[in-house]
C-alpha cells in the first residue's frame, strides 16, 4: 500500500484537522495514512509548536495498525537538538521528519525573513542550514521533509527551487541524506504544479544519481481534503527517476506496493 507519510491533525498548533476525517479520506483514496505532528522547540511567534505526546498516543493509538502509523515532524536547529532527542524518548514513534522551518531565528512562511535579501541569499542560507542540521541529525530522523518549501512562501518573481542555480547547496543537501541513511521526501502539496514538477526533477534525478534510493511520499495536509493531493504526479515522478516509495513502522524502513 502507498503511503501517505506526512500529515498533521489538531495535535499541531496549525492545523485542526480531525484524525477520522483523516483516515475516512485516505481509506477513500486507497492509501495508508501517518500522522506527524509539528515540534518545533524554537518557533519564535506565538504559536506553540509542541504537543504531549502521552495525550497523542492515548489519542491515537487505538486506530493505529496497518493502514494509520503515528510519527513527529521535528524542526531541526543546532540549539534543540538535545530537546529534540528527549522529546523522541518519550512515545516509539512510527516515523520522525526533520525539517527546516525556522533560519536564523526566523519562520520562513513570514515575508519578514525575506526582507532586504536576493532570492541568492535567502536560498543560499536555508539550503546550506538544512545541509547541517541533516548531518547532525541524521542519527534521530528517517526523514528530510519538503526540500522545496522555501518555494511555497519565497515572494519573488520566481519562487522556485532552481537547481540549476543553487546545484551545489542542494548537492550538499542530498549527500548529506543518503550518507547519514536519511530518506528524502517527495513532498506533494505543489505537484499540481506542471512548473513545480519541473523544477523538482533534476533535484530527484540528482539524488538518484548520488545514490539515493528511496523517497516517502507526503501531501502535509491539514485538512482531510488534502490527504494523498497530487499522489499520482508524485508517483510517476518516482518511477521516472526510479526511486522507490518506502514507508516507516517502528522506525523501519518498509516498501510501499500498490
Amino acid at each position: 500500500m502507498i503511503f501517505d507519510s506526512h500529515s498533521h491533525t489538531a495535535f499541531s498548533a496549525d492545523s485542526e484537522m480531525q484524525a477520522a476525517d483523516a483516515i475516512e479520506k485516505a481509506r477513500e483514496a486507497g492509501v495508508g495514512l501517518a500522522f506527524t505532528e509539528h515540534l518545533d522547540l524554537d518557533y519564535p511567534g506565538e504559536m506553540d509548536f509542541t504537543f504531549d505526546p502521552q495525550a497523542y498516543w492515548q489519542a491515537y493509538e487505538p486506530y493505529r495498525g496497518e493502514r494509520l502509523h503515528l510519527g513527529i515532524e521535528i524542526g531541526m536547529n543546532e540549539s534543540i537538538l538535545e530537546g529534540n532527542y528527549n522529546f523522541l524518548q518519550q512515545a516509539p514513534f512510527d516515523i520522525v521528519i526533520g525539517s527546516q522551518h525556522i533560519v536564523d531565528g526566523q519562520d520562513i512562511y513570514y515575508p519578514t525573513y525575506y526582507e532586504g535579501k536576493s532570492k541568492e541569499a535567502a536560498f543560499h542560507r536555508y539550503y546550506a542550514l538544512m545541509a547541517e542540521n541533516v548531518r547532525r541529525y541524521g542519527a534521530h530522523i528517517d526523514v528530510l521533509g519538503h526540500i522545496d518549501y522555501i518555494a511555497r512562501y519565497a515572494p519573488y518573481d520566481n519562487p522556485e527551487v532552481s537547481y540549476g542555480t543553487f546545484q551545489e547547496d542542494i548537492d550538499a543537501i542530498l549527500r548529506a541524506a543518503i550518507e547519514t541513511d536519511t530518506v528524502l521526501e517527495l513532498n506533494t502539496r505543489r505537484l499540481g504544479s506542471r512548473t513545480a514538477c519541473k523544477e523538482l526533477m533534476p533535484v530527484y534525478t540528482r539524488y538518484r544519481e548520488l545514490g539515493g534510493r528511496y523517497v516517502t511520499l507526503g501531501s502535509d495536509a491539514h485538512t482531510a481534503s488534502a490527504v494523498a493531493v497530487n499522489f499520482g504526479a508524485a508517483e510517476e515522478l518516482a518511477a521516472m527517476v526510479d526511486l522507490a516509495i518506502v514507508t516507516f513502522v517502528e522506525r523501519r524502513m518498509v516498501a510501499c506496493t500498490k
